[in-house]
């Protein structure tokens, strides 16, 4: 469950009942950040086996019972090694968690109550059956508390074996799979608080609460600099560990209170003047003022992650998975916990359980019609994700060194971990190699290339019909980051000249963008009238003014047949003629704005000029002259 989705900023992001945003360059990063440390995490483990279990054992179990002390006048605070990786690394772990679950819920993927609904049922399938089935095997006594090992899922070792294991494309799954481990994360750092900490002291636990109304009155009170939320979540972990807490509540709740919101224009506008103003004038005081402007422009939350969450995923998890997997095995240790009901019930609990709990939660989602699995993500796909959520790994082992005593129920719950991580990484290949076979499901991912071709006789085209480079852009009149883009295409098409050819078709999103469906179809009414072009740039230096008595005064400003123009923003022909710009788009894997094709493959990632510049020179033309 490693965590913490350029950034957003670039795209108007769709609503509830249109079509959800296209995978962000900072969505891209954080899957990239989280797959690429599980190699690191799979290192620690075989490390800590094979020194726990080497001549050199003494030596390891000497290192992680070594105290260490921090002082400040009289107040001391003292643990050893181990606790200060569980207990305080791990605080850092859990705060990036937080941090990640706000933005979610605020902006990202759980913004909306039909985008929450189907991986919270996943989720909450995905711990409940779990629980369940562990509850039933493992043996009383002390071995029943430890039924918290079986709810966590570790994300970075999950996205690792999607890789490996996984279609070649799986985008949708990964971010469908992440939405369901927030639900889980949450879960678990409760349960991890609530069930599994010491004897609750009363003073600091209400100082604790007094830091985390600090935080919400710094949001409150629109608090952009990260000093002062770093502080108040410092006090609030020491708040915690004196209330007899377990660490992670303080990251967790940390992370939840750091504000996380949209880039808004106004601010983003006054960061581009000034880093204007620093090009033409570079002097240190300008230069100071510009790098604040950028630092406002982005919210706490995100740049916070930006700077956590490579050390959370680099260097906190592979530390913990070295202090905690390293279980001597020797002596029979290891037969026994093979023979052992309590390994067992944490195998099948993670690998069985988390089979039927997720996708069991999924499929009855869509069936009872509570949500829609993301487009390209087939049930086949959510098995082969569910069986690998039983990788549970950096939580369970957490709770496992929480929940038990005595050394031989940590070292067979612990083995039953690294059996069910093996177990699920097999069965996950098979689950995806029968998901292809049997069902046809092979990538997970959205269509990448242009569901419909260039049509001279119906597509807006600016530029040679045959000309040997093409970009299609899918935009909404409403969209300020379409604006922007305006300049971007007027660029290149200024670099490219006759070489390209560029093609501009509707995606109105109505649930952001009130007028922008009424805005579209005046451009094509326009255009029936050979102006549409001159309509597209006035429609979008006046954003601010799209109602119909504006568009009314528009198609007057540009000399057209008023009549005929109204008739046409009314005809249901223009409608449809929208419409079909929608569907294609939806078809093409385009649901935001603005999306660009270069050629006939959508493009990802910055749509700055030089950026579209090198992937039309790519895509087969000779450079610019």
């Amino acid at each position: 469950m490693t965590r913490t989705k350029n950034d957003r900023s670039s795209q108007t992001r769709a609503g509830r009942r249109s079509l959800a945003g296209q995978l962000s360059d900072r969505v891209r990063s954080y899957l990239a950040t989280e797959a690429g440390s599980a190699g690191l995490l799979l290192v620690a483990v075989v490390v800590a086996l094979v020194w726990a279990n080497s001549p050199w054992s003494a030596a390891y179990t000497s290192l992680w019972s070594t105290e260490l002390s921090l002082s400040l006048g009289n107040a001391d605070l003292s643990m050893d090694l181990s606790h200060w990786v569980s207990d305080g690394l791990m605080a850092l772990f859990f705060f990036v968690i937080g941090l990640e679950v706000r933005y979610e819920i605020s902006v990202g993927a759980l913004s909306g109550r039909d985008r929450i609904m189907l991986p919270a049922l996943a989720g909450i399938g995905g711990m409940v059956v779990p629980t369940a089935i562990y509850l039933v095997m493992a043996p009383g006594g002390e071995a029943a508390g430890g039924w918290g090992t079986v709810i966590g899922t570790d994300t970075a070792f999950m996205l690792g074996a999607l890789a490996v294991v996984g279609p070649r494309f799986v985008t949708q799954l990964r971010v469908f799979l992440l939405a369901i481990t927030v639900i889980d994360d949450i879960v678990a750092v409760s349960v991890i608080g609530l069930v599994y900490s010491d004897t609750v002291h009363l003073l600091p636990l209400l100082e604790a609460l007094a830091l985390c109304a600090a935080l919400a009155l710094l949001t409150r009170l629109g608090a952009w600099r990260t000093a002062p939320y770093v502080l108040l979540v410092i006090a609030l972990w020491l708040a915690t560990l004196a209330a007899g807490l377990h660490a992670s509540i303080a990251g967790m709740l940390g992370g939840l209170l750091i504000p996380a919101h949209a880039p808004v224009p106004e601010v983003l506008d006054r960061a581009t003047r000034l880093f204007r103003a620093f090009r033409q004038s570079p002097r240190a005081d300008v230069g100071l003022s510009a790098r604040l402007g950028l630092q406002r422009a982005v919210s706490v939350n995100e740049r916070l992650q930006l700077m956590l969450h490579p050390w959370a995923s680099y260097v906190v998890v592979p530390l913990f998975a070295l202090a905690s997997a390293g279980i001597d095995l020797r002596g029979g240790v290891l037969g026994r916990a093979l023979a052992s009901w309590l390994t067992w019930a944490v195998v099948v609990g993670l690998v069985v359980g988390k089979l039927v709990g997720v996708w069991g939660g999924a499929y009855l989602g869509t069936r009872f019609g509570l949500g829609k699995l993301p487009k390209g993500v087939g049930h086949g796909h959510v098995v082969g994700g569910a069986v690998l959520s039983g990788i549970g790994f950096t939580v369970s082992l957490l709770i496992v060194g929480l929940a038990f005593e005595d050394s031989a129920l940590r070292a067979q719950a612990t083995v039953g971990i690294l059996v069910a991580a093996v177990l699920a990484t097999v069965l996950g290949w098979l689950a995806f190699h029968l998901a292809a076979v049997l069902r046809g499901e092979t990538d997970a991912d959205l269509p990448r290339f242009l569901d419909r071709p260039v049509d001279p006789d119906t597509d807006h085209i600016a530029g040679p019909v045959d000309a040997p480079l093409t970009l299609v852009e899918y935009g909404d009149f409403e969209c300020p980051y379409c604006a922007r883009a305006t300049g971007v295409t007027h660029e290149l098409r200024q670099r490219f000249g006759d070489r390209l050819r560029y093609v501009f078709r509707h995606l109105p999103l109505p649930d952001v963008h009130p007028h922008a469906v009424l805005a579209a179809r005046a451009a094509v009414a326009a255009g029936a009238q050979g102006r549409f072009w001159e309509m597209h740039d006035l429609l979008y230096r006046h954003q601010d003014k799209l109602e119909f008595e504006d568009i009314a005064a528009y198609a007057i400003e540009l000399g057209l047949d008023i009549e005929r123009f109204l008739d046409a923003v009314d005809d249901e022909g223009t409608a449809e003629r929208v419409r079909a710009d929608t569907a294609s788009a939806e078809a093409s894997g385009a649901l935001g704005t603005p999306t660009f094709f270069v050629g006939d493959r959508r493009h990802t990632g910055p749509y700055d000029a030089e950026t579209l510049a090198r992937e039309l020179e790519a895509s087969g033309a000779d450079p610019p002259s």
